[in-house]
């Protein structure tokens, strides 16, 4: 294998990585409310079951992984760096909505980090754009995900103040 395709393979592995480690401390935050607190608030009535909600984020973590692995392997340029950062601010507020909502048990904290993240996924798409469409086009799913995930957080937060 060559220099260049094996720092091909890793580079994608890391993005993979980082993908998965969210995901999987996200659950590790959940796990125990899941069960004790979280069947004891009142939910929105088109509120999906509990088994959706693993294999969407495993399909939206590789492509949030295809995509910034995609964006980081476009020529080095002002927007692709732009991106990046707000890729990296995106997977960070990403990664604290299941403390601030499961492990905190607190929906106004987790809709505040919600809004935030639809935000910063909605420039990171914009951003991504002219560095790499495939890598933007991959993160509409998840954009219209956290739409339906944010309106769920929201619902949840009026209906249990």
């Amino acid at each position: 294998m060559t220099r260049k395709k094996r720092l091909w393979i890793s580079s994608l592995g890391v993005f993979v990585a980082l993908c998965f480690f969210v995901e999987v401390i996200g659950s590790i935050w959940t796990k125990e409310t899941v069960s004790t607190w979280y069947p004891t608030l009142i939910k929105p009535s088109w509120t999906p079951p509990d088994w959706v909600f693993g294999p969407v984020w495993t399909l939206l973590y590789v492509m949030i992984a295809i995509s910034g692995w995609l964006i980081y392997r476009a020529k080095d340029s002002h927007h692709r760096s732009v991106a990046l950062i707000f890729y990296g601010v995106q997977l960070a507020l990403n990664f604290m909505w299941s403390f601030l909502f499961f492990a905190l048990r607190s929906p106004l904290l987790g809709l505040i980090d919600i809004l935030s993240l639809l935000v910063l996924i909605g420039l990171t798409i914009i951003k991504a754009w002219p560095v790499r469409r495939l890598g933007s086009f991959l993160l509409i799913p998840y954009f219209l995900w956290v739409i339906y995930a944010s309106a769920l957080n929201i619902g949840i937060w009026m209906l249990n103040k």
